[in-house]
């Protein structure tokens, strides 16, 4: 028998991204539509009855498509009074959709009306088709979809999560013989939890053999439609084989945490914890939130293009998507935010460069929505004024004011959040299952099982790491006043930056001096700004004469950095035991390290704070509530606060 959706899906295939849905089969068609995804997929997993009373339930499914599981799942959870708390589904794509073809080929698809309302809502969420880790949220928070937009067979070992119930979808093995290796069924056992059932509809020899000799039980059961039969089954492994096991629930009664800094960083994880129910006790030294780093008049926003798609990049990006996604769930939900969102350029430092990046931009085959490279005459009528050289376009860039961030961050959490202010936290202590967090005076100031260190400079000492090489660098801004230079239509970024403000101002900055700790404004920190911004911006150069250098007005703050550049963020290392166990631990990898319970960091983040923020507060929130992480493990490795720690392991210099 042939779908009819065969023909109208393979019609809209090859549209000219790497991630367009180009097919020799019928992966991605409805056979069967929503009737086929309940009874195979729900039924077959013993849905929603196995979700019923559970705070936590995560679905694993092998191939997106269309989302047709997906939201035959989701429309279930809903009608279910029984529910759970939070429902996370997982799945890996490799050729997904455009969000407008994704919503033609639903609108074909879906007959029923509650259905179609949902298939609306996925499709107005649709992600742009870059790769890697998407999270989206719905009801409030309690439907998280994260898509992962890659090939299963790499994508699926990279996953840190705990499944409940595996979709295995996909056609049979002579159909996508990638999708049912070896290697796809062991990556699933690596993540299966205890008793976590299986559905697919795909009874071939190979797929079962592949499923016992991975642990799990099977059974045929009766097929749906064309199908004659079905395999359903569990995990039940003879043996534990695992190295590592799946994250594991939080287990404390008592969901309380307290987070240390109010600024970009601790404000973002108080919102995180805050929408999952916990409450929180923000502890910060200065009269209000935002007052470091934090605290300046407007910070610019972007993804970060290289050549060899870097781990920076490939951070850079999520963190960058996923912000822009929290940021307007703060707006829809009345919080004011003060940015400029009408895109960014980026300028070539040379036509080296410029040639390179775009280049890149052609390789990767990035999207339009998501970056342009323009010549020099097309970022001049973008500007508003000539260019010395072309760059590149970031159409959902811009710049955005930190501390309105931070104060609607502060609001989402509502009767939630316990604010304190003008507390200067020493040290902290565990005692128990709990933190006593002191000050310089020796007094306690909150107790709490959990607590994340959120402090900048200060996170280091605080949390008694020795193995944690932050740096400050002293960044001076300069605003130039109204009439001085021409008033931009947007950020223009690359050897320095210009950014422009309300009533005709320009932001300008910033340097970048090492371990100095001068406070003062300065003049010549304020030429260089204006001549780095001049060699983007050559009418940018009448502001030296037009603006005395001593009498601008700016600010210093001082950026948290490491060596390796790059954040501090997730679950803190014992680096006491492991100093007691060094010898053995000296080949060890990140998941090998013993870890302090319940305690958390998110500092160094550098200039790039408004971009990994958000991404950081939802990693912590996951790994502490045991839910799948939002980017891919090898990623949070290279953002993991052990991994000085485990170079010096593997170095032996660890005493």
């Amino acid at each position: 028998m042939t779908d009819p959706l065969i023909p109208a899906v393979l019609a809209f295939r090859d549209n000219g991204s790497p991630y367009s849905p180009f097919y020799d089969d019928i992966y991605h068609s409805a056979v069967g539509g929503l009737e086929q995804a309940h009874y195979v997929f729900l039924r077959g997993n013993e849905l929603p009855e196995r979700w019923q009373g559970r705070r936590t339930f995560t679905v694993l499914e092998t191939g997106f498509g269309i989302g047709i599981n997906f939201l035959v799942t989701w429309a279930a959870w809903r009608a279910d009074p029984a529910r759970c708390e939070r429902l996370h589904f997982v799945s890996t794509e490799k050729h997904p959709f455009s969000a407008a073809d994704l919503r033609r080929v639903l609108a074909m698809t879906v007959s029923d009306p509650l259905v179609a309302e949902l298939a609306d809502t996925l499709a107005t969420a649709w992600p742009m088709l870059v790769p890697g880790t998407h999270r989206l949220e719905f009801e409030g928070g309690r439907v998280v979809l994260t898509l992962i937009f890659a090939d299963a067979v790499e994508s699926l070992p990279a996953l840190r999560l705990r499944a409940d119930a595996f979709y295995l979808d996909g056609f049979a093995p002579a159909k996508n013989p990638e999708l049912w290796s070896p290697a796809i069924f062991k990556a699933l056992a690596r993540v299966a939890g205890d008793d976590a059932t299986f559905a697919t509809y795909s009874s071939a020899g190979d797929v079962k053999r592949a499923l016992t000799q991975c642990g799990f039980e099977y059974r045929k059961v009766d097929g749906f439609g064309w199908k004659r039969a079905m395999l359903v089954g569990r995990f039940a492994p003879r043996w534990r084989v695992r190295r590592y096991e799946p994250p594991a629930p939080f287990a404390h009664d008592e969901r309380h945490a307290v987070v240390i800094g109010a600024g970009l960083a601790g404000c973002a994880v108080i919102e995180r914890l805050a929408a999952r129910g916990w409450r929180v006790t923000s502890l910060e030294r200065h009269a209000s939130v935002a007052q470091d780093a934090s605290g300046n008049p407007a910070g610019v926003y972007h993804p970060m293009i290289s050549r060899d798609d870097s781990v920076a990049s490939r951070v850079t990006r999520a963190g960058f998507l996923y912000a822009l996604n929290r940021w307007a769930a703060l707006d829809r939900a009345g919080h004011r935010l003060a940015r400029g969102d009408h895109g960014l350029l980026q300028i070539a430092a040379d036509d080296d460069e410029a040639r390179a990046i775009g280049d890149a931009i052609g390789t990767f085959r990035y999207p339009s929505d998501y970056v342009t490279p323009v010549c020099a005459a097309d970022a001049a009528q973008l500007a508003g004024m000539p260019l010395a050289r072309g760059g590149w376009f970031f159409p959902r860039g811009g710049w955005i004011d930190p501390a309105s961030l931070c104060a609607a961050q502060f609001a989402a959490a509502g009767e939630l959040l316990e604010r304190r202010f003008g507390v200067d936290v020493a040290r902290l202590e565990r005692c128990g299952d709990q933190w006593t967090v002191f000050d310089t005076a020796g007094n306690p100031l909150a107790r709490a099982p959990v607590v994340i260190v959120a402090s900048a400079h200060e996170a280091a000492r605080i949390a008694g790491l020795r193995h944690a090489p932050t740096r400050s660098i002293r960044g001076q801004l300069s605003l130039l006043p109204a009439g001085t230079v021409a008033p931009l239509a947007l950020p223009v970024i690359g050897e320095g930056y210009a950014v422009p403000l309300a009533n005709g101002v320009t932001l300008t900055g910033a340097t970048y001096e090492l371990d100095d700790p001068d406070t003062s404004l300065r003049a010549d920190g304020h030429r260089e700004n204006i001549e780095r911004v001049a060699q983007m911006l050559p009418a940018f150069a009448s502001a030296l004469d037009a603006a005395p250098q001593t009498s601008l007005a700016g600010r210093v703050a001082f950026r948290c950095v490491t060596s390796d550049r790059m954040p501090m963020i997730g679950q803190l290392a014992d680096e006491a035991a492991a100093s007691r166990d060094a010898a053995r631990l000296r080949g060890a990898w990140p998941l090998d390290l013993p870890r302090v319970d319940g305690l958390y960091g998110a500092f160094a983040y550098g200039s790039r704070g408004l971009v990994w923020a958000a991404l950081g507060a939802e990693l912590i929130a996951s790994q502490i509530e045991g839910e799948p992480w939002p980017l891919e493990r090898d990623l949070a490795e290279d953002i993991d606060p052990a991994r000085f720690l485990l170079r010096a392991l593997r170095q032996g210099t660890v005493s």
